[in-house]
């Protein structure tokens, strides 16, 4: 038998008038009789932080019982249909986010348990564990990682925080440099797509009516007469997305043009927040996909939030109520809150990575992403025990399918630790880790 079928390279992108549009996992891009482990196309993990404000009602999102039996509790119940991929860790402690400025350090040291003082650049002590994977993975990607949020401004600052960072960005490329992140979504899709750096070219995009796919299609029809049906169809279905994203973006920012009165305000934040918050998914789907980064981090929305959900018939500012003091009222309201976070999450990230193919499985089995928050009770505003979720399976390195929940005091930062170890990324200890969580 004679093997003459040509493979496209995975680095292989769609090129056009400053376009560059990565493509999703093909066979075409597997050598012919040749086995998927063996090549350079081999499905590779993917990592993701997302954080959400104020914590979590803990006796509605700690599972009642721990093992595989488990059963969702009220906050986490969204994510149920993905049982064999959800892992519930519980009972963690973060010291280094403990401060007697709370709201100024939570975001800031979420991901690397080490606070705001004494930190120097030459050390990597404080450093963010995204950071550490976009070291890693950011060598075979156009981006090194993404830092993308719901929403902008700076929050409460933590005094001797340098650069006041830490209530404004959960990632930070050295233990003195938080990275901003961006919560303009047209941004964000030409950040991954093309054009658009400046404001003057903003502007001249919002007056177009092409898309970016437009300056690639004559590579696109190429590429499809190139490999088999079950390629075309990944391409096609690929190219929609890609599409759809846009023409929301477009039609959101394109309207909104005329209320800008700063030059350099950012353009097409909708005022819808939950479209927002699902665009914003949608394009960590895509930058996964199209092996644009394989590590993004976003910032639901920032400690001391003002921000109200009538939405979900929660007028109230969400800072305010988070302040409960018990009382049952506030602490229905903030449950319909942290339930909506998790009904996004899972509807528009989890939902499309279940359903995307990547090589032998899908995009969730070949990912590891992190849901949760650095705050336990509102209230109090303290560190212990943390809400913590982890989605995917990480190319099978991580069980799924449970609820672990560990002892007084075991450190946050063993988490963290363990889900570099399962993305193969080694580090000896992260923050005041004391190793890696087997169970995971």
């Amino acid at each position: 038998m004679f093997i003459t079928r040509k493979h496209l390279s995975r680095r292989t992108a769609l090129k056009g008038l400053g376009v560059s549009i990565g493509l999703p996992l093909l066979d075409a891009m597997i050598p012919a009789g040749t086995a998927l482990a063996k090549t350079a196309a081999v499905p590779v993990t993917r990592m993701g932080f997302i954080y959400f404000p104020h914590g979590a009602v803990m006796s509605n999102w700690q599972p009642k019982t721990a093992g595989k039996d488990f059963a969702f509790s009220r906050i986490l119940k969204p994510l149920e249909p993905y049982r064999s991929h959800v892992t519930v860790v519980t009972g963690l402690r973060n010291k280094g986010g403990e401060s007697s400025d709370p709201h100024g350090i939570m975001e800031g040291t979420w991901l690397s348990c080490y606070g705001p003082l004494n930190r120097s650049e030459s050390s990597d002590e404080g450093v963010t564990v995204d950071q550490f994977a976009a070291r890693v993975f950011g060598k075979d990607t156009t981006l090194p990682s993404l830092e993308i949020a719901g929403e902008g401004g700076v929050a409460a600052c933590s005094k001797g925080a340098a650069g006041c960072g830490f209530g404004s960005s959960t990632a930070f490329r050295t233990p003195l440099q938080p990275l901003p992140m961006e919560v303009n979504p047209r941004k964000v899709f030409f950040t991954l797509f093309g054009r658009g750096d400046t404001m003057a070219e903003r502007r001249e995009i919002l007056s177009e009516t092409g898309s970016v796919l437009d300056y690639a299609m004559e590579q696109a029809a190429a590429l499809k007469q190139a490999v088999g049906p079950a390629d075309r169809r990944i391409v096609s279905d690929y190219f929609d997305s890609v599409r759809e994203v846009e023409q929301r973006v477009q039609k959101m920012g394109s309207g909104q043009l005329s209320k800008v009165k700063i030059p350099d305000a950012p353009l097409g934040i909708p005022e819808d927040f939950g479209q927002q918050l699902s665009l914003m998914f949608e394009m960590m789907a895509l930058a996964y996909q199209a092996n644009v980064t394989r590590v993004v981090s976003f910032l639901m929305a920032k400690e001391v939030t003002m921000r109200t959900y009538n939405q979900i018939g929660v007028p109230d500012a969400y800072h305010p109520i988070s302040h409960h003091q018990n009382d049952p009222v506030k602490l229905e309201k903030i449950t319909k809150i942290q339930t909506y976070h998790t009904q996004m999450f899972a509807q528009h990230l989890v939902k499309r990575l279940a359903a995307m193919p990547d090589g032998d499985g899908s995009m969730l089995d070949h990912s590891i992403i992190l849901f949760g928050s650095n705050m336990s009770n509102s209230d109090l505003h303290n560190n212990d025990p943390l809400p913590s979720a982890v989605v995917g399976l990480g190319c099978g390195r991580i069980k799924g399918g449970q609820h672990l929940h560990y002892p007084q005091d075991t450190p946050h930062a063993n988490l963290l630790l363990t889900l570099l170890d399962r993305a193969g990324i080694h580090r000896d200890s992260l923050g005041n880790s004391t190793g890696t969580l087997a169970e995971v």
